[in-house]
């Protein structure tokens, strides 16, 4: 059983790096059990936004929501409600270890997550990925699912994916969304970047225009706000 979505919403909000804006101004409004898609150019800042919106990377202006948690000053409990499956590089799986050991390592460091709460995550995306098999020598969609399953399996009520369609052949784009339209029929607000929004009926799209190729520092965007109360 999966958590309750949470709805997501921002008012102005803004992050800045060491070289000006990484995106500023943005408002959106994401009901609870929605699709969102960040969606813009490499530098127009998604990554960093959604990293934002799971209370990962704190806000230099405005204001998010996230279910009953206010961003900036409750960072500590929007990171209890939002999983990150893959937000690079800040947020990714180790290519080198096996499935097996990325499900045991999951079980061990979030709360509540059990190899059957894996594996039921596996039958909402439709995936069997083989125990032994490295997570390097997984195809651009084995991957993408294989981290969703393993966030989905925190039961949250937002689940954050990046570069959802990154690397896939066209032909398999929809056979993904449908994979994420599956995940929020199960319960948690999705919360997507890509290149360009999918086709899918209800989802609310967001556009970042480009503003810099320059990213903040992997060990900046990972989680900061330790001294959040």
């Amino acid at each position: 059983m999966t958590a309750a979505g949470v709805d997501v919403v921002a008012r102005g909000a803004s992050v800045r790096g060491p070289r000006g804006p990484v995106f500023e101004g943005v408002d959106l409004d994401v009901p609870a059990g929605g699709l969102l898609a960040v969606h813009g150019p490499a530098g127009s800042g998604r990554t960093s936004l959604l990293l934002a919106l799971a209370g990962r990377m704190r806000l230099s202006g405005g204001a998010v929501r996230v279910g009953g948690h206010v961003l900036p000053a409750e960072g500590r409990r929007v990171r209890r409600v939002v999983a990150v499956a893959r937000a690079a590089p800040a947020v990714a799986l180790e290519g080198r270890l096996r499935v097996r050991e990325v499900m045991t390592e999951r079980c061990l460091t979030s709360p509540g997550v059990t190899e059957r709460r894996i594996r039921e995550a596996f039958g909402t995306l439709d995936i069997a990925p083989r125990g032994a098999d490295l997570v390097e020598d997984l195809g651009p969609v084995d991957g993408l699912l294989l981290a969703t399953a393993l966030a989905l399996a925190e039961q949250p009520g937002a689940l954050v994916v990046d570069d959802v369609d990154a690397g896939l052949p066209p032909d398999a784009q929809p056979l993904v969304w449908q994979a994420l339209e599956r995940v929020r029929n199960d319960g948690p607000t999705v919360l997507t970047g890509c290149l360009r929004p999918p086709p899918v009926p209800g989802l609310t799209a967001l556009l970042l225009p480009r503003r810099s190729r320059d990213r903040l520092p992997a060990d900046k965007a990972a989680a900061r706000e330790d001294a959040d109360t």
